[in-house]
């Protein structure tokens, strides 16, 4: 990483620093502080937000497991976010996702586009569902070029009610976020490594 990481346990020197530490290994129990976590926990009060955000994105929507880690298993491949890829593509494939489909989510470069030129629907390719299809194709317009064509998002409309709809979209937004603090810093140390070296 581009800073030290932060030791664990992490020193705190008032009771709200310590409160934050402790949510934060709430969180992620049973497992230990992760390098992210020591990244953050230079500014405790950023770590402390963002701590309850991911907690929100990650645990607590309607979204099926599979739509929401392939959302952010895409974000990770189109910003080039491999320790963010490291951790979520297992996540998806447990959530049902195929290892087809993850190999179609990896390497498929460049921009995704759900319809042909001539607005032809494009099929989901081999190994992924519609519905992950057209959530990994709307995480990337989403992730590339900020704005989504208004026939992805009547597709996306289409299959998900109007809670998915603002629950994926979230989740975009803050794995966007996510890979692009990672990335800057280099926390875990994957930069450049490209996703068979982070397996």
């Amino acid at each position: 990483m581009r800073l030290p990481y932060v030791p664990d346990p992490p020193p705190t020197s008032t009771p709200e620093e310590a409160a934050i530490v402790e949510r934060i290994r709430a969180r992620r129990a049973p497992r230990p502080l992760q390098p992210l976590d020591l990244a953050l926990l230079h500014a405790p009060a950023v770590a402390d937000g963002w701590n309850a955000f991911l907690g929100a994105v990650r645990t607590r929507t309607s979204l099926a497991d599979d739509v929401r880690e392939i959302v952010i298993a895409r974000v990770a491949v189109a910003n080039q976010a491999w320790y963010e890829w490291m951790h979520h593509a297992p996540l998806a494939e447990r959530g049902g996702v195929s290892r087809k489909g993850m190999d179609e989510v990896v390497r498929r470069e460049g921009e995704l586009r759900l319809f042909e030129e001539d607005g032809t629907l494009k099929p989901a390719p081999e190994g992924l569902t519609e519905k992950q299809w057209v959530v990994v194709c709307y995480a990337d317009e989403m992730t590339r070029n900020v704005q989504v064509r208004e026939e992805t998002f009547a597709r996306l409309r289409e299959l998900f009610d109007e809670k998915e709809v603002v629950e994926i979209t979230a989740t975009v937004a803050c794995y966007n976020c996510v890979s692009r603090f990672l990335v800057a810093l280099d926390v875990g140390e994957k930069n450049g490594l490209g996703p068979d070296a982070v397996h």
